[in-house]
């Protein structure tokens, strides 16, 4: 047997693991690559070498390295690891053929009703990609975490921010100690400072990354609170040092992102930390 094909992942899941433990070595090109297929590992398993090398802004030798970088001895090897995560979940043939009847039903409809049933019929396709998708342990330990902090910690700017306010409300609600690090007056440096060992951290970031919650995310790992974390990827710069990560994909539709499935998610977790500190309290 060659080496190739001891060292090559198996699965998707220890591609996965591969690509994200080796992503600090790889070249700029190459990283660029294990970004989009991190991000994109459905168009991994349908595309073409052109395409993908197209989508992810670097030449299609490029793709080819990447695949060998991996043990695979072309695209060809490294595309079927992609394919066969994709018909264990099946589901994301059927969506591709109901967003194209979808689009196709359109017919150039600019309308505020058919902009609207746009929206309504992406944002349940991230619902229902949430509700398949999420790592159930990951967000349970998340739970838990935040349910037995002292105080927990909420950050994120810009995109994210609405996200993080709805739950400062909703924790506030179930007198949860929470703290809302809004940046108010250009103190967010001096909120982050009181972040301390039995804390959490809740922090929410989307590309393109606010430098703001990095920084804060640095300091909360500095002084040793767990870090959760709800971003778009793996490889983002707020999962670097996340305790939990939790992975979510918004749907973007005329260049605006939506933040259905990012509330539903804070939504649940509230709800689970609610229910955690009732049953503590009785």
């Amino acid at each position: 047997m060659s080496d190739i094909q001891i060292n090559r992942p198996n699965t998707p899941a220890e591609l996965q693991q591969r690509i994200l433990a080796q992503y600090p070595n790889l070249s700029k090109r190459l990283q660029q690559i294990a970004q989009f297929a991190v991000d994109h590992p459905n168009d991994m398993a349908l595309e073409t070498t052109a395409v993908i090398a197209e989508r992810a802004a670097v030449q299609p030798s490029a793709i080819i390295r990447f695949a060998k970088a991996f043990g695979f001895s072309g695209f060809s090897e490294l595309q079927r690891i992609y394919q066969t995560r994709l018909a264990e979940t099946a589901s994301s043939y059927s969506e591709r053929l109901r967003r194209l009847r979808h689009e196709e039903s359109r017919d150039g409809d600019t309308s505020a009703r058919a902009i609207l049933q746009e929206f309504c019929y992406a944002n349940r396709m991230s619902l229902e990609h949430l509700g398949e998708d999420i790592d159930a342990q990951a967000l349970e330990q998340a739970a838990d975490i935040m349910a037995g902090a002292r105080r927990i910690h909420l950050c994120g700017q810009r995109r994210s921010f609405p996200v993080v306010a709805y739950m400062g409300y909703a924790l506030g609600q179930i007198d949860a100690d929470v703290t809302l690090l809004d940046g108010l007056g250009g103190m967010l440096e001096q909120q982050a400072a009181r972040i301390a060992a039995d804390d959490v951290l809740f922090a929410v970031s989307f590309h393109p990354y606010a430098e703001e919650t990095a920084d804060i995310i640095r300091r909360a790992h500095e002084n040793g609170a767990p870090i959760i974390a709800l971003t778009d990827s793996p490889l983002s710069p707020v999962a670097a040092h996340a305790t939990v990560c939790l992975e979510v994909h918004d749907a973007e539709l005329h260049n605006f992102r939506s933040l259905t499935a990012s509330m539903c998610l804070a939504q649940a977790l509230t709800v689970a930390v609610g229910l955690s500190l009732n049953d503590e309290s009785k």
